[in-house]
């Protein structure tokens, strides 16, 4: 696996813990179809989040969150209702959120999220 690739996932694991702090359930990672894959899948409450995760270990190169184009959003946005397909009629809200994670190695990496950004 590519370094970046080993990052990523990382990075994932951190937004996870980071959300199931806050009191979210993962009910998915990694969810994957024929037209791409979503990061996370979390709920809390009524609340479905689509959360699509960028890592970085530094900002030298931008913030992860720049790298979250309008056709990314709206991929994730494409993918959130081939998932919601899949699974049966989804009850309550969803959303669409981006959470950033710096420095995913360290004991304190930080992490950003944006819920409801597409």
């Amino acid at each position: 696996m590519a370094e970046k690739d080993v990052l990523g996932r990382r990075g994932e694991a951190v937004a996870a813990g980071w959300l199931e702090d806050r009191g979210y359930t993962i009910v998915a990672r990694n969810w994957r179809c024929a037209h791409g894959e979503l990061d996370l899948i979390a709920r809390r409450g009524c609340v479905t989040a689509f959360v699509e995760v960028k890592t970085r270990s530094s900002i030298e190169y931008g913030h992860p969150f720049e790298a979250i184009t309008p056709e990314k959003a709206a991929r994730v946005r494409r993918l959130a209702a081939e998932w919601c397909r899949a699974h049966g009629p989804v009850r309550g809200e969803t959303r669409i959120d981006a959470i950033a994670v710096l420095d995913a190695w360290s004991g304190k990496p930080s992490v950003e999220h944006l819920p409801g950004v597409a």
